[in-house]
C-alpha cells in the first residue's frame, strides 16, 4: 500500500507542477492594462524579459541578429558553410552550431589531409561567435596516417575567412 502512496504522490506533484506552470503562461498572456500606447500610460514589462515567456518577440529579434529559423546566427552559419565548402561534410547541427567536415585531400599534396570542427557559439555576429579547429594528417611511407602538427594561425585564419564572409552577407542583406 505505501508503494501505490508514493507512485500517487508522485502524480500529484507533478499534477501541482504542471497545473502551476500552466498558470503562470496564462497569466503571463492576459493584458490587464488598457492599451499601453495611451498617452501617460508606460508599456508593460514581464517578469519573463522582453516578448515574455515564450520569447514572443522572437520575429523582430531575428530580423535584427540574423538568427531566423536557426538556433545561432544565420550569418555565420551560411559564411561557414560558403568558407569551407570545399571539404565533404560528415555532420552538421543547425540549432547547437556545430559543423564537423569529413577528411579532405588536397589534389596538391596527396599525402596530407585536413579536418575540421566548426562550433558556432552564438546568435550575435561577433568576433568570438566563431571557434574552428583544424587537424591534419600525413600519410607515413607504410601507407598509415598520423597527426601533424598545424601552424597556430590556421584555425584563426579560416575562423577570419568566415566573421570576413558573415560581414559581406549581413551588409548584403541590409541594402536590400
Amino acid at each position: 500500500m505505501a508503494s501505490v502512496w508514493r507512485f500517487c504522490r508522485g502524480f500529484l506533484c507533478l499534477g501541482f507542477l504542471i497545473t502551476g506552470t500552466m498558470s503562470i503562461v496564462a497569466c503571463e498572456s492576459i493584458d490587464v492594462q488598457p492599451d499601453p500606447t495611451a498617452p501617460g500610460r508606460q508599456k508593460r514589462e514581464s517578469v519573463f524579459g522582453e516578448g515574455g515567456l515564450f520569447f514572443g518577440g522572437e520575429k523582430k529579434r531575428n530580423q535584427e541578429d540574423g538568427t531566423a529559423g536557426i538556433g545561432v546566427n544565420s550569418f555565420l552559419w551560411r559564411a561557414t558553410l560558403d568558407t569551407i565548402s570545399f571539404m565533404p561534410i560528415s555532420s552538421a547541427d543547425p540549432f547547437g552550431g556545430v559543423i564537423i567536415t569529413d577528411w579532405h585531400t588536397p589534389v596538391e599534396t596527396p599525402d596530407e589531409r585536413f579536418k575540421m570542427n566548426i562550433y558556432i557559439l552564438g546568435r550575435a555576429l561577433r568576433a568570438d561567435g566563431v571557434r574552428v579547429s583544424v587537424f591534419k594528417q600525413i600519410r607515413n611511407p607504410n601507407g598509415q596516417w598520423t597527426d601533424s602538427g598545424l601552424g597556430a594561425n590556421v584555425p584563426t585564419d579560416i575562423e577570419n575567412a568566415i566573421l570576413t564572409r558573415a560581414r559581406q552577407l549581413r551588409n548584403e542583406t541590409v541594402e536590400q
